[in-house]
């Protein structure tokens, strides 16, 4: 074998593996390639010669070659909350598993999101959107002979396979909770998109069937963020009667409400309860640890998965929308009504 210069700027190539090794090109594609025509010396002076050069290969040029790059997009707002960060990581898990590699692309806005999704496309068997900022408008500039499935689509309108949950059932879970620890006065903070509305309907109408004050005072308005959340909840408190409990639309609402409350000096659950939803990894590890409702992040993550991958197979799934269920996890941020608080019972006649 012949020896390998001791410094270059030039970047190895087929050819200069095939020099070293003194084989063909095409001997050292098969060998790259796992192809089995190849003797065991002719694959170590291959693979020595990889070594020496510091080959790496041109995965682009290789998709090219065979037509498929093994690869799947996978399409965020940002990386900044663990709710993303968790159904990354379930999606992510699962594909590498099947045997293939994932391209994570974010954007900030509506126009980067046009520009990453038209790249995706290019190079990608299939694209994963998660919370898409406009899906509606999304879908018209969706190429589809590659298969999508979105995650948390929030509203959107547009028959494409998705995953989500059931946020008015898991809001009326948090709302009984709350009117079965004898609170009577119950704060909401909303977020963005059809989740925040469906959420802010089972509080409504959990709060109704108890027969209690249904308040628009009570509704303050958030975009799912901490600042959002702390800026909601002084307006809560502020009010002359304030709530004893308040229910935030996401967890990240619900630390900045944690916030507000503990900046005027009061004590949650002791002086008031608050209760989240998501259940992202920080929520039991704030203090006090959050009472929230539990959105199977990780398995949302494994389903759009496992329904991308059997598309790319050409199987499709029973249903284009799958809705998974949530669940109330009680922990030490909600306790009973204060009793110093007068009833704000309401009694309907029928």
């Amino acid at each position: 074998m012949q020896k390998v210069p001791k410094a270059t700027l030039k970047k190895a190539t087929l050819k200069d593996v095939a020099q070293l090794a003194e084989v063909s090109t095409v001997t050292v594609s098969n060998v790259l390639n796992q192809r089995q025509n190849v003797s065991n010396e002719t694959r170590q002076r291959v693979f020595d010669a990889v070594r020496q050069t510091n080959y790496r290969a041109n995965l682009a040029a290789r998709s090219l070659a065979r037509g498929r790059s093994n690869t799947l997009g996978v399409l965020v707002p940002d990386f900044t909350t663990q709710y993303v960060g968790e159904i990354v990581r379930g999606l992510s898990g699962e594909i590498r598993q099947a045997g293939m590699e994932v391209i994570l692309s974010t954007a900030a806005d509506d126009l980067k999101e046009l520009t990453q999704l038209d790249l995706l496309q290019e190079i990608c068997e299939g694209i994963i959107l998660i919370l898409p900022h406009d899906a509606n408008e999304k879908v018209k500039n969706i190429n589809y002979s590659v298969p999508v499935v979105m995650i948390d689509h929030r509203g959107s309108t547009v028959n494409l396979p998705a995953i989500d949950v059931d946020n008015y059932r898991g809001a009326r879970l948090a709302t009984e909770h709350l009117i079965a620890l004898g609170h009577q006065s119950i704060g909401f903070i909303t977020g963005k998109f059809e989740a925040s509305l469906s959420r802010l309907r089972g509080y409504q109408e959990a709060l109704l069937n108890a027969n209690l004050v249904f308040d628009e005072a009570l509704i303050q308005t958030g975009d799912f963020t901490q600042p959002s959340g702390f800026k909601a909840a002084n307006k809560l408190l502020a009010l002359g009667k304030p709530p004893t409990a308040i229910f935030a639309a996401n967890d990240l609402s619900a630390f900045g409400v944690m916030e507000a409350i503990k900046e005027k000096g009061l004590k949650i659950p002791h002086d008031i309860s608050v209760i989240g939803f998501d259940d992202i990894p920080m929520a039991s590890q704030v203090y006090p640890a959050l009472t929230t409702i539990r959105q199977p992040l990780l398995e949302m993550g494994v389903a759009a998965a496992r329904m991308i991958l059997a598309k790319l197979k050409g199987v499709e799934p029973p249903s284009k929308r799958i809705t998974l269920s949530t669940e109330l996890i009680r922990r030490a941020s909600t306790g009973p009504w204060p009793k110093n608080v007068p009833d704000q019972r309401e009694v309907r006649i029928s």
